[in-house]
Formats: C-alpha cells, structure tokens, sequence
C-alpha cells in the first residue's frame, strides 16, 4: 500500500482523483442543456439577475461541454460582454457586466460541482478573477430636493395621498422598493411606532418610524373610508397639507402637529419589539 500510494503521489493523483474517474460520472452536458437545469433551482432573483448572462452564454457556448471552455476563453468572453454592455449615463465602462458574467458563470459551475459533473479543479470560472469593483457613485439626496419631489408628488398626479406615503415610508427606513410592496397588516406596530421590511434575501428588521406616519399606515385599504384618528396624516410636509388647508392637527400654520418637525431616516438594528 505505501509503495502504492508512493506511486500515485509521484504522479500527482490521489485516492479522491481514482474516486472520482471520469468513468465513473455522469456525461458531461452541454451549456445549452444544463443552463435551464440551473435556472429552475435557483431563487426568481437569482434567475433575474443572471439570466442574461446565461442567454449570453448559451449564444456563445451552447453546443458546448461544461468541461471545454479554457480560463483565456472565459477571459475573451468577457470582453465581448464588455465591448456589446448597453451604455447608459451612469455606466461605468461595462465592469458590471464583466462582473455579473463572471458571478453567472461560478453560480452555473458551483452547481455542475454539486451534481458531480467537473471537478473545483477544472472549475475555468474559479480560475478567472473578478474585475475590481470601483468606488460607488451612489450619494444621498439633498434636502432641497428631496422637498422638490415630496411637493411635486403631494400635488400631482393620480393619487397624491398613496404617492406621498410611499415617499414617506421610504425616507424614514430606506426600504427597497420588494420592502414595499411586500408590507402586510401584521407588519405594523403602531403602538411603538414600529415597522417590519422584508427584503432582499429574506432580511427582516424592525424599523422605527415618527408618529406622523402611523395613522395612514395603520387605516383602512385606500379604496374603503379612512379610520377616524385624531393624530396626524403622512403628508409631504411632515403632517402639515402642502397647501395650508386644515389637517387632523388642525390649521397648518398653527405648528400644533407633535413631531411634524421634517423625518430624517431613522437608524436601523431595532429589536423585535416586547
């Protein structure tokens, strides 16, 4: 046995390598069959932000086996991605792309890995580096403006009131957009002026909120009349009506409005309330 072992290691094999022979797996599949076996195991998200890439690479690879492209096609692949990244005014040179190609090609071999059908060393994607990420362009809207679109959507369109509630909610928990629109009953806590986001991958917190929000969240379906409350309603203005008329609180000017003073985000990592 040691001799035996002494050859395989002059070699560079090992008992895994003799293990896991090729005769012993499964065939190798092509891109185009094994891509729709991926899409249908992974989250709508997932499946959202690669599919693509993945079209992308079954155009360019279909007929292909999983164990066939080379870290250097892998590499031409992405500066074709590069060179045909639709450029919009804050693109940033196709580097997303690049990088989602590249984040699309480990998911499809990360899972080829699971099923037994490469090995991580033929893996060419955990070969390939991800392009440096560069420094956010993101930054927070000035207050100013913020006042521009909280007034614009107060007095404009379809429907005002359900407008500046949106624009409320997410001010004070800076909430995705699925934070939102995924919102139940349940979620709200007006005793302690609590709310419950559940966004991006499952993350759940219980975020604080100013009073002047909780009537409104906490009334009846837009379509059925409002619950009768004697506190203040979630208007562009902090609980004041953009056009002076008489609130819940009474006159606009009269500034009798407890914590109508403007919302600011409040800070996260509240706990589940007692």
């Amino acid at each position: 046995m040691d001799a035996a072992l002494l050859v395989f290691k002059s070699m560079g094999l090992s008992l895994e390598d003799l293990i896991a022979a090729p005769g012993q797996r499964p065939a190798v599949p092509t891109f185009a069959e094994y891509v729709p076996v991926v899409s249908a195991t992974v989250t709508d998200g997932t499946r959202r932000a690669y599919g693509t890439y993945w079209n992308r690479i079954t155009g360019q690879w279909g007929g292909r086996r999983l164990d066939e492209p080379t870290p250097s096609e892998v590499r031409q692949l992405m500066k074709l991605v590069k060179a045909n990244a639709v450029q919009r005014r804050n693109g940033r040179g196709g580097r997303s792309a690049e990088e989602h190609l590249i984040a699309a090609l480990r998911c499809l071999y990360r899972h080829a890995e699971q099923d037994r059908l490469i090995d991580e060393k033929d893996n060419p994607a955990r070969k390939v580096d991800k392009p440096r990420r560069l420094p956010s362009t993101r930054r927070a809207v000035a207050d100013t403006r913020l006042a521009e679109i909280n007034q614009v959507a107060a007095t404009t369109g379809d429907d005002p009131e359900l407008d500046t509630l949106i624009l409320r909610l997410h001010t004070e928990t800076a909430c995705r957009r699925g934070g939102a629109l995924a919102l139940r009953p349940q979620d709200l806590d007006p005793d302690q002026c609590l709310v419950l986001p559940r966004e991006k991958g499952e993350a759940v917190r219980w975020q604080l909120v100013s009073p002047p929000s909780r009537p409104r969240w906490c009334s009846t379906p837009r379509n059925a009349t409002p619950r009768q409350t004697n506190s203040c309603c979630a208007t562009a203005t902090g609980g004041r009506s953009p056009t002076g008329a008489t609130t819940a609180c009474g006159s606009a000017s009269a500034g009798t409005c407890p914590g109508s003073a403007p919302s600011r985000s409040a800070p996260t990592g509240y706990g589940t309330p007692p």
